[in-house]
């Protein structure tokens, strides 16, 4: 769809996310965009996986979809990351994303 945000894409009634994360935060949450990437606060460390687990967690809540629902796609070892959400069926109310035609 045009003129759709960089950092999300719908597929069928998957939600894919381009997104930036800053580990070791205060808290968990959205924190605007950057760039093409919607930036994430995640309060896990960046070892281990923990940050990458971190974020499934925490989109998977924010979503409302199962943690098996959420896959990282790429980006594993980096700050940006794309993301699979599928099945979305309730967005946060902080992000103003367009449903599914």
């Amino acid at each position: 769809m045009s003129g759709d945000p960089a950092w999300y894409r719908w597929d069928g009634t998957d939600l894919i996310l381009k997104v930036h994360v800053q580990p070791r935060a205060a808290r968990d949450g959205f924190a605007g965009v950057l760039g093409d990437y919607l930036k994430v606060r995640l309060t896990a460390p960046p070892v281990e996986g923990k940050a990458n687990e971190g974020l499934r967690r925490y989109l998977a809540t924010r979503f409302r979809v199962a943690l098996s629902d959420v896959t990282l796609i790429s980006g594993a070892r980096g700050r940006r990351k794309c993301v699979r959400l599928h099945g979305v069926r309730s967005l946060p109310p902080e992000l103003e994303l367009r449903t599914p035609m």
